[in-house]
């Protein structure tokens, strides 16, 4: 069932508490109570340091005092704000309070509040009650996920631009345009005199392509915001033995992977995340592939190629220690490479007068590196950033897609627009071509919430943590 915010924004009378600091020792730990009996729970259970009950909390004025149970008994020391309706960050009547630091003192304090008839919040809960309340819309909630999990100064910045509700302007402007579009079909229905001529046919398919344009445009972008969400994820991949490993620890600074001079040494996969000019990257490190091998190797060979398949790139590990490496990579860019690659050639410390200019994967030609003694490791971050970068679109520009769910919404979008068009084209009955806009519009407002599913909401806030 779809339902609109202002049917919904007041149904849950609730007033819920959590901690919202991360559990284990500290200078201070944090407790957000918010709901109708928030400013009453307070006036209970705070005193000022001469022992007096508060009649009313200033709003946005801090207070030390202690803290009683419902015994009267102090529990700590502790600085409470309190926060009108429609004043803060759940727009609901609200509490913040801060005790020492450790699980104790605020455990206490949240079960004095459950015994005084608050509720526990549900993960989510508190910017599920912001988006009903109206004080943001589902794509900036949603956003207060991503600025949480963000690890790198990229995933940071675009979960930064989508909180402050750049994203969700570009989704309702075109949401908007396709509005003003159906009211001017709408208007030969209500009035059949006033037939769409065939000049307006042509710039109402005009403004269509427009639209369609933009989002074809957002639609691209999630290739670069998947990345910066999920991270660059890069399978190192070869024969055995041919320094997979080496380049793996490298990369993460630190011996992550056993290197010893044995082919066939990995067997299953390692995956790490490192940080490369503030974009995540997950690196994995495959098992050699080659013919033979144990049932174990071979379930490490099977794993690598699905590794391949899945990875934005490949990078390609070439043994130039060997005689017979040009032949055997021939026959390995015939037979394992799927897609983006980039061919490594390694241990060039060790290669002699070995000519290398000649083997080509597309348009790349071989990067020379030593992982032992840690040449060429420069130039290859350089074009594993260039990689990236590849992928990137402006990440100020508030127009970059993170989510699959806003992907899956855009591209529903684009259908019905595409189906509108083609109505419009052979002159069909202006309802049908309606039918389609409205369609392409409520698939916007699921974007930000102006047309929502409660399974949907339950599934995009129980990935929140507790106490946000």
């Amino acid at each position: 069932m779809k339902n609109s915010r202002a049917s919904s924004s007041a149904k849950d009378e609730d007033t819920i508490v959590a901690i919202i600091t991360p559990p284990g020792e500290g200078g201070i730990a944090a407790i957000r109570l918010s709901g109708p009996r928030s400013g009453f729970v307070l006036k209970n259970h705070f005193r000022t340091t001469s022992g007096k009950r508060v009649k009313d909390f200033q709003p946005f004025i801090m207070r030390f005092g202690h803290f009683i149970d419902i015994h009267n008994v102090e529990i700590d020391e502790v600085l409470v704000v309190y926060m009108p309706k429609g004043h803060s960050y759940t727009g609901q009547e609200q509490v913040e309070l801060f005790c020492h630091g450790g699980s104790q003192a605020a455990r206490s304090i949240v079960d004095t509040l459950l015994k005084s008839g608050a509720r526990a919040a549900e993960p989510g809960e508190f910017t599920k009650m912001a988006f009903l309340s109206g004080r943001i819309d589902l794509s900036r909630a949603e956003a207060v996920a991503e600025l949480i999990s963000a690890q790198t100064d990229k995933s940071y910045q675009v979960a930064k631009e989508h909180l402050l509700g750049s994203y969700s302007k570009v989704v309702e402007s075109i949401r908007q345009s396709l509005i003003e579009l159906i009211a001017e079909v709408e208007a030969s229905i209500d009035f059949p005199e006033e037939e769409i001529n065939p000049d307006e046919v042509e710039k109402l398919l005009d403004t269509l392509a427009k639209i369609e344009s933009d989002i074809d445009q957002l639609v691209a972008s999630y290739n670069g915001g998947r990345i910066i969400n999920e991270g660059y994820k890069i399978a190192i991949c070869g024969r055995p033995n041919a320094g997979k490993s080496s380049l793996f620890n490298l990369l993460l600074k630190q011996e992550r992977a056993l290197v010893t001079p044995t082919p066939g040494t990995t067997r299953d996969y390692l995956s790490e995340w490192f940080e490369l000019d503030g974009y995540a990257v997950n690196v994995i490190d495959t098992a050699g592939l080659r013919t033979g091998g144990g049932a174990i190797e071979k379930a490490g060979q099977s794993s690598a190629r699905k590794i391949m398949k899945e990875s934005d790139l490949i990078l390609w590990i070439i043994d130039l220690s060997q005689k017979s490496w040009k032949k055997l990579l021939e026959t390995d860019l015939k037979s394992e490479f799927h897609k983006n690659v980039l061919l490594v050639g390694n241990k060039i410390d060790k290669a002699g007068s070995t000519k290398f200019a000649n083997i080509k994967y597309g348009s790349s030609g071989i990067l020379l590196v030593s992982c032992i003694k840690k040449i060429g490791f420069n130039q290859l971050k350089q074009e594993l950033l260039n990689r990236i970068m590849e992928t990137m679109p402006d990440l100020t520009s508030g127009q970059i897609v993170t989510s699959a769910r806003h992907v899956q919404k855009l591209k529903g979008a684009l259908k019905s627009i595409k189906a509108a068009r083609a109505k419009l084209k052979k002159n069909a009955s202006p309802e049908l071509t309606a039918f389609d806009l409205r369609l392409a519009a409520d698939s916007l407002s699921e974007i930000t919430g102006r047309i929502y599913n409660d399974d949907i909401l339950g599934q995009i806030f129980s990935k929140f943590c507790i106490g946000k």
